[in-house]
C-alpha cells in the first residue's frame, strides 16, 4: 500500500494490514507457532524444525522482527529469537476486536 493512501484508513486498519502482511506466509506462521510453543529463545533450531534453508528462515525472521512481532538478542555469534509479548498482546487485541465486530453487526445471513 502506498504511503499516500494509508492516510485514508484508520490507525487500527493500517496496523491490522501491516500485521496481516507480516504473518501472511505459512513459513512465518510456522515460525511464530514454534516460537510460541517453545516459550524460549530459539536460534539454530528453526532450520531443522521447518526444513527450510537458513537464508529463507533469516528472511522470514527479519520480516517478523521488522514489524516487532518477535525480538532478538545477540548471544555470542548467534541471535536468539522469541515472541515479543507486548506486540503479541496488541496483535491479539487488534485481530480480536476486528473479528469480534462481525458478530456484533451480523443480524441476518445476507447470502
Amino acid at each position: 500500500m502506498g504511503a499516500s493512501k494509508s492516510d485514508l484508513f484508520s490507525e487500527s486498519q493500517n496496523e491490522i494490514a501491516l500485521l496481516a502482511k507480516a504473518i501472511g506466509h505459512p513459513a512465518r506462521v510456522a515460525i511464530l507457532h514454534y516460537l510460541h510453543a517453545s516459550n524460549t529463545c530459539i536460534n539454530g533450531d528453526l532450520v531443522q524444525e521447518l526444513g527450510l534453508a537458513q537464508a529463507t528462515i533469516s528472511q522470514h525472521l527479519k520480516a517478523l522482527k521488522d514489524i516487532g512481532i518477535i525480538q532478538g538478542s545477540i548471544e555470542g555469534t548467534s541471535i536468539c529469537y522469541c515472541i515479543n509479548p507486548e506486540k503479541w498482546a496488541l496483535m491479539s487485541q487488534l485481530f480480536g476486536n476486528f473479528f469480534g465486530e462481525y458478530s456484533k453487526f451480523q443480524k441476518t445471513n445476507c447470502c
